[in-house]
């Protein structure tokens, strides 16, 4: 249903069923899928591909031009999955020659005032709270919660089913299944209330505590702690992606709560 208010380029494909409500604008080459709805005042711009069911606020500007002095113009995309809610006034920039994509997962949730920059990853039932900010080139897993009005640097991984604190300066990558807090940012435990809300059992939120302790807790550096954790800790699914995390750390991970 198309308000005569809003601007649709003749080349972008609209699901029937896609509701756009006045002063909406919606450049060529994008694409929304059915059951959608688009907020009065929303900017759609080139390369943006919306999903089924999302709902878009007012004030929103999806798939803006990098702000990245190294784009020059070329094709790129940002791509949001089914079932993502994005607030007024988020801004969702286009990838660039790095990944050529930026992407938003399913059943997201994107507060008021965020922004997240090229070719960031979000994936699925992700929270990003009021006014965080993502640079360029952020990889966010699933379940993960952002406290409002963390900062995020570029190139920072946040693994799933972490929740961080509002407020946060992220210069670090945070490893999964933590909470983490204070100033510089650390280890502040296990997320066991997140994890208990997803299903996963006592005795597998108690081996998920004792890797960290391990990590965290034993004095040990990254390299011998997670030596010690494959000798001592039986093989799981949950261990090997906190150790193939950490190996994979580019930026290395945050510290622990004992580090001073």
């Amino acid at each position: 249903m198309k308000q005569p208010l809003a601007y649709v380029h003749p080349e972008a494909q609209i699901a029937d069923n896609v509701v756009i409500e006045p002063f909406v604008t919606i450049d060529k080459n994008v694409v929304i899928e059915a059951g959608t709805r688009i907020g009065s005042n929303v900017t759609i711009l080139e390369g943006a591909h919306i999903g089924k069911n999302c709902k878009i606020f007012p004030g929103a500007v999806i798939a803006a031009v990098p702000q990245d002095l190294k784009f020059q113009g070329e094709k790129s995309i940002v791509k949001i999955g089914d079932n993502t809610t994005i607030r007024e006034c988020v801004t969702v920039n286009r990838g660039t020659a790095a990944k050529g994509v930026t992407r938003i997962g399913n059943s997201c949730l994107i507060m008021a005032y965020v922004h997240i920059a090229h070719d960031c990853e979000i994936g699925n039932n992700c929270i990003i709270t009021n006014a965080c900010q993502l640079a360029g080139e952020v990889v966010v897993d699933d379940f993960a919660i952002l406290g409002g009005m963390s900062a995020v640097h570029q190139f920072v991984h946040i693994g799933k089913h972490v929740m961080i604190q509002g407020g946060s300066l992220i210069g670090k990558d945070v490893p999964p299944y933590v909470k983490a807090g204070r100033l510089p940012l650390a280890y502040a435990g296990v997320n066991s209330i997140g994890l208990r809300r997803r299903e996963y059992s006592n005795e597998k939120i108690n081996e998920i505590q004792d890797i960290y302790r391990i990590l965290y807790q034993s004095g040990l550096n990254n390299s011998d702690a997670i030596e010690r954790i494959e000798a001592e800790m039986p093989a799981s699914r949950e261990r090997d992606e906190i150790i193939l995390f950490v190996r994979n750390s580019k930026r290395g991970i945050m510290k622990g709560y004992h580090q001073g």
